[in-house]
């Protein structure tokens, strides 16, 4: 950009940790067992994934960066991203990311149906070869207060919406991801949800054609991490993380709107929009500040996470609706 501003999201300026780079002895002793071992043997998921069966669309990787969502800050080091995710379908702790090389990403499919001009299903690398894919930097908060820069690759959600031809009349989506306790052993029922399997989703027709919605497939640089949600997922940056589905099997055009997993199982604590707002607290916790799981650091939380010059409009009508989560 020839005119350069600060936007809300822009952390200090500083140098990108190399992805080579290995932590200290003491922030491996520091950051826990199962995080030291991942860091000690930070080749571990790139071999778990090399063993699949092979990607076609590997080629895509790395894909040109979108400069637009540009930042002069620090990201997170990828082996602390890729070894801190949630994905309950693989268990309540952060480092589920060898649990997670259990998912089978090829084949696989997407269902499009509901208000659509004609439902169809679609074979993921059949997708991704009809998109254009690209990198973009964003900040990912998750609701429990703690914060991530990750370089996303894949391509922007309104893409998909004008794949699937939804019928005017839909005003929003309806998300699911795989029902598999064979790949997937925490899908049993009684699992903190009494069998609501599978995961579940939303937003609406609108929030899907905002320019930041993207629709993931990899991540620095390559495809197929699936504690990342391969080989698709949702990424909205300016709503808390939980609303970001992972690994979509279906997506639904709907005039009703969805009720998703955690709102399902605590509405008093997860709405159906959840975004990002430091002045309401999580009825558990303080949403003021987060935690920056590469730096270590506490900083402010943002409205919106900081992208309010992109969304905020997307609300200011929305009289009596629970905005934040």
């Amino acid at each position: 950009m020839l005119i350069k501003r600060k936007r809300g999201w822009e952390i200090p300026e500083s140098q990108a940790t190399p992805e080579r780079l290995y932590f200290s002895r003491r922030k491996l002793l520091g950051a826990g067992a199962s995080l030291a071992a991942a860091s000690l043997f930070p080749e571990l998921a790139n071999a778990q994934r090399a063993s699949d069966v092979p990607d076609p669309t590997a080629s895509l990787y790395p894909a040109k960066r979108n400069d637009k969502y540009k930042f002069d800050g620090k990201l997170t080091e990828e082996r602390l991203a890729a070894n801190y995710n949630n994905f309950y379908e693989y268990g309540t702790s952060k480092y589920i990311a060898s649990a997670a090389q259990q998912l089978k990403i090829r084949p696989w499919q997407i269902k499009f149906d509901g208000m659509v001009e004609k439902e169809q299903t679609v074979d993921i690398d059949t997708l991704i070869k009809a998109v254009q894919l690209e990198e973009r930097i964003y900040r990912l908060r998750c609701v429990e207060a703690w914060s991530a820069v990750i370089p996303w690759t894949g391509f922007q959600m309104s893409e998909l919406v004008n794949f699937a031809k939804p019928l005017s009349s839909a005003k929003y989506i309806r998300m699911e991801t795989f029902n598999d306790p064979k790949m997937a052993p925490e899908q049993r029922p009684g699992f903190l949800s009494d069998g609501n399997w599978p995961y579940i989703e939303g937003c609406s027709i609108e929030e899907a054609n905002n320019e930041l919605s993207f629709m993931v497939t990899g991540a620095y640089g390559k495809g197929g991490y699936k504690q990342f949600g391969a080989p698709i997922r949702l990424m909205q940056p300016w709503k808390y993380g939980f609303k970001a589905i992972k690994s979509i099997v279906r997506v639904t055009f709907t005039d009703k709107r969805p009720v998703g997993y955690w709102e399902k199982l605590q509405v008093q604590e997860y709405g159906f929009w959840a975004n990002v707002n430091p002045e309401v607290s999580h009825p558990r916790w303080s949403q003021a500040s987060e935690r920056d799981i590469g730096t270590g650091e506490r900083r402010p939380t943002v409205l919106f996470n900081g992208y309010g010059e992109y969304v905020a409009g997307l609300y200011k009508d929305m009289k009596g609706e629970r905005l934040w989560a």
